[in-house]
């Protein structure tokens, strides 16, 4: 992705303080560190990742402050259907229970343990005869794992705790997130990802609120064209546009100004738009909220003036 199409996502998606934006990209990171310098720490983001677990390497270069990560809210992309439907909950974000982690690392050590014993009984049995000196060190070889069994096993312990602790932590996060989109008001969204757009973007438009920018970016113009199709049969946008960012540099120096001979012309494509009330939307029990917000502002039909009867002088 190159900067200046990063600055026209920037641009069309309103991305300032204060604002509730959604985000899925599979750019390490990138698109969501540029809406976190923009929005200033102010506001709330939501990343949608796939996978188990999101990446941020390129984020955590831009150095923030705790302060700007207090914002950030994170939630599984494979959840997005059941939370679409209303069946998501809780219980589907439960994390592994501890008694059975505890137990399977107690039966490795278990087995663990035979086979090393099992191993010092062979070479035990198949070492000849020799010396006492050398028999007092084979017996006290044996000796120094039991010794430091304790030490590993409060390593493990400690290790299955932090990992319960961070599962937990995690859980935690998902349900904020998932209280955030459940409002479906949402002042934007951006989609930068690998995947297919169109499936993504018409999933995901519920969750943004009326009158609110969205944009779309995609190396090929094809995937982009399909969608662009959809969302005119759906409804429910409006300003649909597709463009290209072109980039040229140029060579300033005296009496020597001029537009440089070799330029980029992989910038991307992106397609953007604003989300408005449909007809079908009204119908959402979800929406009537807004619907009714906006039949509120509808201006009032002025009052009929009323007729003055003049009386006939006789």
């Amino acid at each position: 992705m190159r900067y200046d199409t990063l600055a026209q996502m920037l641009t069309l998606g309103n991305i300032r303080a204060g604002n509730k934006m959604i985000v899925m990209e599979t750019c390490s990171g990138l698109v969501l560190g540029a809406m976190m310098e923009r929005m200033g720490g102010f506001g709330s983001i939501i990343q949608l990742y796939p996978g188990d677990g999101p990446v941020r390497a390129a984020t955590a270069c831009f150095g923030f402050p705790k302060s700007f990560l207090s914002g950030l809210h994170e939630f599984p992309l494979n959840k997005v259907n059941s939370l679409l439907d209303g069946t998501f909950s809780a219980e589907m974000l439960s994390s592994e229970p501890k008694d059975s982690t505890l137990v399977e690392e107690s039966n490795g050590e278990h087995e663990e343990r035979q086979i090393s014993e099992q191993a010092d009984e062979d070479s035990m049995a198949e070492a000849p005869e020799s010396n006492p000196e050398e028999q007092r060190t084979m017996e006290i070889i044996p000796q120094d794992p039991e010794n430091k069994e304790p030490k590993e096993k409060g390593n493990k312990r400690d290790y299955i705790q932090e990992k319960q602790r961070r599962q937990e932590e995690q859980r935690k996060r998902h349900l904020e997130a998932a209280a955030l989109l459940r409002e479906r008001n949402a002042d934007g969204l951006i989609v930068a990802s690998r995947f297919h757009p169109t499936p993504l973007l018409l999933s995901l438009l519920d969750f943004v609120a009326p009158s609110r920018p969205f944009v779309v970016y995609c190396q090929y113009k094809e995937p982009l064209l399909e969608c662009y199709t959809k969302l005119r049969e759906r409804g429910g946008v409006i300003n649909l546009r597709l463009s290209e960012t072109w980039l040229r540099n140029y060579q300033v120096l005296p009496d020597r100004s001029h537009p440089k001979l070799l330029m980029s012309g992989g910038g991307g494509f992106l397609l953007s738009g604003f989300t408005v009330v449909s007809d079908s939307l009204r119908a959402d029990p979800s929406l009537k909220s807004c619907a009714s917000t906006l039949d509120s502002h509808e201006p009032e039909e002025p009052a009929a003036k009323k007729q003055k009867c003049v009386g006939s002088g006789s």
